[in-house]
């Protein structure tokens, strides 16, 4: 890995550099990537940030969100631009099959690769590394390379501030999970007084709802939620067909798993969908419960102890037997 006086250098003038996160990019996944973006331009480098695919449009406001080019959309134009990249910062991922045909692209391309993350397991593809699981979100990583390895806080500026504060906040659960520690809430007091408008951006991301979301929301509560009382496990399971009759657009499922888990006693929570490829499973729990064990072993996927996620080719009905099946395995765990 290069020494962080090399890597300062290599900053020290202007490059073209390309950002890219993970796959459905989050709060913490835009924000991080964005706030990046907001402080690399101070610097006069030419920055462009791709995403694998779309993102919620409760995103679109933060400061940068118009130089975002998706994946998906633009891939002769994007591919250009990572060949042509000098640097490729790699944010809150650190495997790059998490970013779908963009993986092989990054990894044949000649430019130094950045990874800044806070996910278990990183590959090795690249030339410097942020890594910490112990940070709450990636963004407070990005905070901390502007701060501390950068040395140049006075570049948080108010467009900086408010992506990271976005990253932190989304990826804490609004400074309620166990990482939230005080050397976070210091980081966030930062980003407040360097403009960062905590009451606007907890409305802009969180009381922005389409009202066919809402409707959706209360359809899987009602309709959909399934408590397995015998292992404190709840569990949501929406069809494709569902989907399409609430008209759910990118960012309307975020979240809805949390509203599982906070039944009282519910130690895991899961959120299993039907989508047009694969079916897709979110994973919540508490306490010292290994949500991502079990990702990684059966779906396909990982992430953290309490935060995981994965996936499966087999239908719907079939994922939702196969996890059903696994919680005996894990009772001991689950009731105590």
């Amino acid at each position: 890995m290069l020494e962080t006086a090399a890597l300062k250098d290599l900053l020290a003038k202007p490059k073209q550099i390309v950002i890219t996160t993970h796959h459905k990019p989050d709060g913490d996944a835009m924000g991080s990537s964005l706030g990046l973006y907001n402080y690399l331009i101070q610097k006069g480098h030419h920055v462009k940030v791709i995403t694998p695919t779309d993102y919620p449009q409760f995103f679109d406001w933060m400061p940068g969100n118009e130089e975002v080019t998706i994946y998906t959309e633009h891939v002769e134009a994007a591919n250009q631009l990572i060949n042509n990249a000098e640097i490729i910062c790699c944010l809150d991922f650190n495997n790059l099959v998490r970013i779908n045909e963009m993986g092989e692209v990054i990894r044949q391309a000649p430019g130094f690769k950045i990874m800044i993350d806070h996910h278990l397991e990183p590959e090795d593809f690249d030339d410097w590394r942020l890594w910490n699981i112990n940070a709450c979100a990636s963004a407070q990583l990005v905070y901390e390379f502007i701060v501390n390895v950068m040395d140049e806080p006075h570049l948080i500026n108010k467009d900086v501030a408010a992506c990271l504060y976005t990253g932190i906040m989304t990826d804490s659960g609004s400074f309620r999970f166990p990482l939230t520690t005080s050397g976070v809430h210091r980081i966030v007091a930062h980003l407040i007084d360097a403009g960062a408008d905590n009451s606007r951006i907890h409305q802009l991301v969180y009381d922005n709802s389409s009202e066919s979301r809402l409707r959706f929301l209360g359809f899987c509560l009602s309709e959909k939620l399934e408590v397995l009382t015998e292992y404190h496990t709840a569990l949501i399971s929406v069809t494709h067909a569902e989907l399409e009759r609430f008209q759910i657009i990118t960012g309307d499922t975020e979240g809805v798993v949390n509203f599982a888990l906070s039944i009282t006693g519910i130690k895991l929570a899961a959120f299993i969908v039907e989508r047009t490829d694969k079916v897709k499973l979110s994973l919540r729990s508490r306490g010292d419960f290994p949500a991502n064990e079990i990702c990684k072993r059966f779906f396909s996927g990982g992430g953290h102890r309490n935060a995981a996620g994965g996936s499966s080719t087999d239908s719907l009905e079939n994922v939702v037997k196969q996890f059903k099946s696994i919680l005996p395995e894990y009772k001991k765990l689950l009731i105590q």
